[in-house]
């Protein structure tokens, strides 16, 4: 074995890019672990896990650049080390239009724009400063940063709302306003919709449906997971309702959320039902609601996108606690007819943590138990992250696998290994999959996945029965990907391809259903 360690002082690049570049060293051949990271604690503890801090990276600081390459031989490790200044190098010289940059926000206050809003991505430990800064020059915020504390998202928030202006965030992964999407997003129709979600990857459910329900939206506000929290009181989700209530090319409010604490919850619908605008709500797993005078409370983020687009159109719609989207029957009875007797267990591998609570909702209700490791349930979290057992659905956005590594939306590495893990496992018989697209995701995703698929299969080769996958993809025709192009992949592979994330979870449970196996 061979190593390289460098460290390069004060060379700041952002978390995306290294850990997409460090994915890339990863695979080249007679590479066995790559790191390419700013020298934060954190990251030097990776490091240290892996025996690789050592020499200068031992004394390293949060604005030095860390490279730590392990090889089969010091050839590999050196083209390796040779490749990460080619890669950035052909990235500084690409021919596409580069946008003019700054270096402080002070700065760019201070040029003509003028300049309204700032995305924050930098250590959580400076991202409440930055956003400070943004306030002070009148900019609203969004933070996509997180390990913001709760104080300073208090500060922040009170500090926006006096000023008028938004702070979307912290943790805050999407946006689209003015028909511009921020961070992970999706290309969409504009519309008269107006939403805003404390939840990334919900508000993008919502969003596409309603693209390819052939309506549109005007703006889409993310406020981030906590805003919902009795710490924080729902203070930008309160000021994004006063905004689309406020906008005359807004007709229908869309309110997503993960279940709020009750009492900001009371008070988000008091505020909502005072609205003269139609209303739809959707808290995720918390679904028993009195009826109110203006308010439809959806099922599912797939009915919220339906009661929107009804109520956009001045139609009606029927209540219904199933899937609008039909499903084929005689698939799922040939995708049972592939299980063997001991298959018995869903596994959701999931990038995006909405659509993961909402599986984990769903599958909690029809199923006996259903672990996760988002789970607040007694005795139902899973015990370690990184093994299932029985049925589980699994965030893999958490933390606990993106430490020192790209979001999975980004970066399918570490999904595509859980792919073949799970298959390998006798008792699954089921695996759902998510695939999001569009600004921010990987370039193509489905592309990237199919190899572990393909393995999965082989792998059950030597155990009986086959493996059944469920998969949607996230996303509209609009997105640079293309939504027919990736489904198409999909299906080709023998995945059954689902409408909406709550149509894949239909699609698994009565998979389970046929063969007799909940």
């Amino acid at each position: 074995m061979a190593e390289i360690t460098v460290c390069r002082k004060d060379s700041y690049y952002d978390s995306v890019t290294l850990m997409t570049l460090s994915s890339k060293l990863k695979k080249l051949d007679g590479i066995t672990d790559a790191v390419v990271s700013m020298a934060t604690p954190m990251n030097k503890d990776l490091l240290e896990n892996i025996g690789m801090l050592c020499g200068d990276l031992i004394d390293a600081g949060p604005n030095d650049l860390a490279i730590a390459i392990r090889g089969e031989n010091d050839e590999a490790c050196r083209m390796a080390f040779e490749s990460i200044d080619a890669l950035m190098q052909a990235k500084s010289n690409s021919k596409e239009e580069q946008p003019e940059s700054f270096r402080s926000i002070a700065d760019a206050a201070a040029k003509s724009g003028p300049y309204d809003l700032a995305v924050i991505s930098v250590k959580g430990d400076f991202a409440a400063r930055e956003a400070r800064e943004a306030l002070k020059h009148n900019m609203h915020v969004m933070l996509f940063s997180d390990n913001v504390t709760v104080e300073e998202e208090i500060e922040l928030k009170k500090t926006a709302h006096e000023k008028g202006l938004l702070v979307m965030g912290p943790d805050c992964g999407t946006a689209i306003l003015g028909g511009v999407g921020l961070c992970f997003s999706n290309e969409m129709r504009s519309g008269n919709i107006g939403l805003v979600a404390a939840s990334g990857t919900g508000l993008q459910e919502v969003c596409v449906l309603i693209d390819r329900l052939g309506a549109g939206i005007t703006q889409a506000i993310g406020t981030g997971g906590r805003d919902l929290s009795e710490a924080i009181g729902g203070i930008m989700m309160l000021d994004g309702i006063d905004l689309l209530d406020s906008d005359e090319a807004t007709e229908v409010i869309v309110v997503v959320s993960k279940p709020p604490a009750p009492s900001i919850a009371s008070k988000i619908i008091d505020r909502l039902s005072q609205s003269a605008k139609p209303v739809v709500v959707c808290f995720i797993a918390d679904r028993e609601r009195e009826a109110v005078s203006g308010l439809h409370f959806a099922t599912s983020l797939e009915d919220a996108a339906y009661k929107a687009v009804a109520l956009a159109r001045g139609e009606g719609f029927g209540e219904t606690a199933g899937t609008r989207f039909p499903v084929d029957e005689f698939v799922v009875a040939q995708a049972a007819a592939k299980l063997d007797a001991g298959q018995m267990y869903i596994r959701g591998l999931f990038c995006g943590g909405t659509l993961a609570a909402e599986a984990l909702f769903e599958c909690s209700k029809a199923l006996s138990k259903t672990m996760s490791n988002e789970s607040k349930e007694p005795g139902l979290k899973m015990e370690d992250p990184f093994v299932s057992e029985g049925n589980c659905i699994v965030d893999l956005g958490d933390d606990v696998f993106t430490v020192g590594r790209p979001h999975p939306m980004i970066e399918p590495d570490l999904r595509c290994e859980r792919i073949v893990q799970e298959a390998s496992d006798p008792t699954c018989a089921v695996i759902l999959l998510d695939f999001e697209i569009g600004y921010g995701s990987n370039a193509d995703p489905v592309g990237a996945t199919l190899d572990a698929i393909a393995r999965a299969h082989e792998a059950r080769r030597s155990l009986p029965g086959d493996i059944v996958f469920v998969g949607y993809v996230q996303g509209t025709e609009g997105d640079t990907q293309g939504l027919e192009a990736q489904r198409a992949k999909l299906a080709e592979a023998g995945v059954i391809v689902a409408e909406s994330n709550f149509h894949a979870i239909t699609i698994a449970l009565r998979i389970l259903d046929a063969k007799g196996g909940r």
